[in-house]
């Protein structure tokens, strides 16, 4: 699951935001229209959407109706339609919150701190003898701290989370480095052998994270 879709179709405002978002660790997707956006939501499925009016094509309203019809993720409408008459339609197709374009970035960046900290915070995880700590990004493996980065941190929290489920490589590639990422799908790999490297007692016949030939990688 992605934490995070913008919706817009500023390609500009898009990227930026994208980018401060990910050096918060966030997972984020770009769409830049409403069929995009969908499409990303019906795939991957995402915790917040943030989340334009005027897009081409399906707008921002319509986006709102169809993900509230079948998920209570958060949606967070930022647009610079300010009309009440907007603000009422989108709070009433299920929309949690409004803001007005333009905003600025680090109360945006607050308030989006706060959607997860009240919905979705998660202390720890913890299989066997591997401990993530999801509050300070840290990595545990038979108690003793083991150094990562962020997206080995990422990855292995997101098969964690989907323990026996087979994730397929495009969706680890696409939640960990983003739909729109300019890396290679080898990298993936590489950070796969990493992280075994770090948690498995034998990294080449490893007992946790295991490979799906053709398909992906699922945690065990």
């Amino acid at each position: 699951m992605l934490d995070i879709i913008i919706v817009e179709d500023n390609k500009e405002i898009g990227t930026l935001l994208s980018d401060f978002l990910r050096k918060e660790n966030y997972i984020v997707s770009v769409a830049q229209t409403g069929e995009k956006a969908l499409s990303l939501f019906e795939r991957y499925g995402a915790k917040l959407i943030i989340l334009d009016i005027m897009l081409p094509g399906v707008d921002g309203f319509v986006v709102c109706s169809k993900i509230r019809e079948s998920s209570n993720a958060h949606i967070l409408i930022a647009s610079a339609r300010t009309t009440k008459d907007d603000k009422l339609k989108g709070l009433n197709l299920g929309a949690d919150d409004y803001i007005e374009k333009p905003y600025d970035i680090d109360i945006l960046l607050a308030k989006i701190k706060g959607i997860f900290k009240r919905k979705y915070a998660v202390d720890e995880l913890v299989e066997e003898n591997i401990r993530l700590n999801t509050v300070t990004n840290t990595m545990f493996v038979n108690n003793q701290p083991v150094e990562c980065t962020i997206k080995e941190f990422e990855l292995l929290k997101l098969l964690m989370e989907n323990k026996g489920v087979t994730l397929k490589k495009e969706y680890l590639f696409n939640n960990i480095w983003g739909s729109d990422s300019e890396s290679e799908m080898q990298t993936l790999t590489v950070h796969i052998k990493w992280l075994r490297g770090k948690i498995e007692k034998n990294p080449k016949k490893p007992d946790h994270i295991i490979t799906e030939w053709g398909v992906g990688y699922r945690f065990e």
